[in-house]
């Protein structure tokens, strides 16, 4: 488990007084077997932060990269019948690695998450003909090809569309790059 992770968790018992355990357990109890549902449930039955609430609900689920018995395993998961997304997905990842080598992926169920000392970005193999790139850039305007994200649940602030390979372009580099500047 990375420190990020450990550290929320920790947090987590401090600042409700229950641990992650026991929060698994009450989420359980819902019966609820979607992630999006848990984490409005925690948010609005015990106040929980996003953050924190999407803890919970990939712990539950077991549906983060710790909890898989793989990272390759979530990434052949995201990109079954959009295989022709990963060489995006592995040029990108080649590019944001230049950064530093303080970045870290973290792969989810649908995506992969993009961390500094925070997430700046999100890589999401959204459909079958659009690949979405979220980027955490609060307050930065809409510019060029980058979009206000309105479907991420506040997880982002921006993302880019991809729909194929010719929109790859030193702009997103860019915007990546920003992000990550931003998160340090």
């Amino acid at each position: 488990m990375d420190q990020a992770a450990q550290t929320m968790i920790e947090n987590l018992e401090k600042n409700t007084g229950k641990s992650l355990d026991a929060w698994v357990l009450i989420a359980k109890k819902e019966k609820l077997s979607k992630h999006g549902e848990i984490v409005k449930f925690l948010k609005s039955a015990h106040g929980f932060s996003h953050g924190f609430a999407n803890l919970v609900a990939h712990k539950t689920l077991q549906s983060d990269a710790g909890s898989a018995s793989g990272t390759d395993e979530l990434i052949e998961k995201q990109y079954k019948g959009k295989e022709h997304f990963l060489p995006l997905f592995e040029e990108l990842s080649v590019e944001i690695k230049k950064f530093g080598n303080d970045v870290e992926f973290a792969p989810k169920n649908a995506y992969v998450s993009v961390r500094r000392k925070k997430q700046f970005a999100l890589l999401i193999p959204a459909t079958k003909t659009r690949f979405d790139i979220g980027i955490n850039l609060k307050g930065q305007d809409p510019i060029g090809i980058l979009e206000i994200d309105t479907k991420s649940n506040g997880m982002v602030s921006h993302r880019i569309v991809i729909n194929h390979e010719e929109q790859y372009s030193k702009e997103l580099i860019e915007w990546l790059k920003k992000a990550y500047e931003a998160a340090g």
